[in-house]
């Protein structure tokens, strides 16, 4: 399983997440791993962002299945508005997720910053986050199971890294 880099500035992490059209994967994956981070006690010291590689959305609420699964999970979807990827990103963020493999070419492909953010999955590695957009709501739930499980993973590393 990957390690996360270290920080850019000591004391301070910054991860982004980034997905297709930033409305269902990569916002469930930033509103989770935000969730998580607090509970850590880690919020004044990490953020996170989400965006993705077209711009069609920008602006938008997340799409309503994903925002109806994270509120039923007990997590607050009502604050997100896509943004798109940026190619600074890259030299901004100590991190950078994509979901999948395509969105990772989109953005320039992998480097030891850059990667897919199932690099971090416990169960399955190196695995992609499906697009549950033209799918059921079965696959939101699949999506955020597999969200929180790495989010863990990500979270704990966080801790390590900035204690």
């Amino acid at each position: 399983m990957a390690q996360i880099p270290a920080p850019r500035t000591s004391g301070r992490y910054a991860v982004a997440l980034v997905c297709l059209g930033n409305i269902c994967r990569s916002p469930m994956a930033d509103v989770v791993l935000s969730a998580r981070v607090e509970e850590a006690g880690l919020a004044d010291r990490v953020s996170i962002a989400s965006s993705g590689t077209g711009d069609w959305h920008v602006g938008q609420p997340m799409d309503r299945r994903a925002a109806a699964t994270l509120t039923a999970a007990g997590y607050d979807a009502s604050r997100h508005r896509a943004q798109q990827y940026a190619p600074t990103w890259r030299d901004e963020f100590d991190l950078v997720l994509a979901m999948d493999g395509q969105n990772l070419v989109d953005i320039g492909g992998a480097d030891d910053r850059v990667r897919l953010f199932r690099d971090f999955d416990p169960r399955e590695p190196g695995g992609e986050v499906p697009d549950p957009y033209y799918g059921g709501d079965a696959g939101f739930e699949e999506v955020l199971t597999m969200v929180e499980r790495t989010a863990a993973t990500i979270v704990a590393q966080l801790g390590l890294e900035l204690e």
